[in-house]
């Protein structure tokens, strides 16, 4: 009789008690650019999760005291970078501020106009993209359509396509090309028309809404506690929003028209609508402030500025409820012209800390879902 051998080639049990440590990128398609996500997990469930941000530091507010006032709007423009004219504002208004510098009625509407197409330009970029990370390829080809709508006429207005450097300490650049208006106001109602198909492609989808609805679920004391603001935050019921809770450039009259959109169920979801409706509502204000344009009389849309800028000495804060969330600068002068100090408060970099306390007990295969719809850029964390 031949003697058999039994030989042990693996044991799985052995696995059952051992956590796996998985890294999500910084190199990775679902983070969204250089972020890198540590995560231990327990089998197919994430047990807990750090953020591990700074890849693409490069230093913004230092540079901002080697830079004088004219200078630094460069650096802001650039940490959002689907965000450029709301990063340049708040800047420009940190530094009015500390002038007691009144700006032309002019300029003040302008601003407010570009700002949210400006804003309409960041969701839009959002609201294709996430679809693309579930696996819907076809919203992104419709987003991309009309944010070039938008994208024409920020161009004509501006010379840039993302990187506007449109803003001054004062008001704007220049004034509006001939026409502008008109072509403008055709961009909105294109990209108005072009919403629905958005609600129909992804929030009528079956496979989108089984997904997202009651998954990645941000409880509003959550929110709170590490400072989340802007769309993710009035997702989960905080009803805050600096255009009407402390308004700045011409919001203040546009109370009828203005919008805070909010949901309750905190989910992925809800975020994806309420970052939907926001552009939506963004679009209403663009219209309205298209038509305050047309009631001015032709006017300046800056302030003359000395050859040497130099703000006096002391310090304010400015912010802004930029398209991610609430965007501040708080500078500090020792009178000279470049600024003694500059502190960036970016949205994109206290909304991500709450992945820590929301992806623990959470699937691995849900982890991409909720990721996507925290709507962040690296540059607004790294700064």
């Amino acid at each position: 009789m031949t003697r058999m051998t039994e030989t042990v080639i693996g044991v799985g049990g052995a696995a059952e008690s051992t956590d796996m440590v998985l890294n999500i990128g910084p190199q990775h398609p679902s983070t969204h650019g250089v972020l890198r996500l540590r995560l231990v997990l327990d089998g197919e469930r994430i047990s807990s999760a750090e953020p591990v941000v700074g890849y693409m530091h490069r230093g913004a507010e230092k540079l901002f005291e080697a830079r004088d006032y004219r200078q630094i709007i460069v650096l802001a423009n650039r940490h959002d970078w689907l965000s450029a004219f709301s990063n340049e504002l708040g800047v420009v208004l940190a530094v009015e501020r500390m002038l007691g510098m009144e700006v032309p009625e002019r300029a003040v509407w302008l601003r407010t106009l570009l700002a949210e197409l400006n804003r309409v330009l960041n969701h839009l970029m959002f609201l294709g993209s996430y679809p693309l990370e579930l696996g819907g390829i076809t919203p992104i080809f419709y987003a991309f359509t009309e944010r070039e709508s938008l994208q024409h006429v920020m161009e004509e207005v501006s010379g840039g396509r993302m990187h506007y450097m449109f803003n001054r300490v004062g008001g704007l650049k220049d004034e509006l090309p001939a026409g502008w208006t008109g072509r403008a106001r055709e961009a909105v109602a294109d990209v108005r028309s072009g919403m629905t198909r958005l609600d129909e492609l992804v929030l009528g989808n079956e496979v989108f809404r089984a997904r997202t609805r009651g998954v990645g679920v941000l409880r509003p004391e959550t929110a709170h506690a590490f400072g989340i603001s802007g769309p993710i935050a009035r997702a989960s019921g905080v009803d805050f929003d600096l255009r009407r809770d402390d308004s700045y450039l011409a919001y203040g009259e546009l109370g009828d028209v203005l919008r805070v959109v909010t949901r309750d169920a905190g989910d992925c979801l809800a975020r994806f609508e309420v970052l939907l409706d926001q552009a939506k509502n963004a679009l209403d204000l663009a219209d309205a402030c298209l038509d305050r344009l047309a009631e001015l009389p032709p006017g300046p849309v800056n302030q003359r500025l000395p050859k040497v800028l130099k703000a006096p000495e002391g310090a304010t804060y400015a912010w802004t409820e930029n398209p991610l969330g609430i965007n501040g600068y708080y500078l500090v002068s020792k009178g000279e012209k470049t600024p003694y100090r500059l502190k960036l408060r970016s949205a994109s970099f206290n909304n991500i800390q709450a992945l820590r306390e929301l992806l623990p007990g959470t699937l691995v295969a849900d982890m991409v879902a909720i990721l996507g719809s925290f709507f962040f850029v690296v540059g607004d964390i790294d700064k």
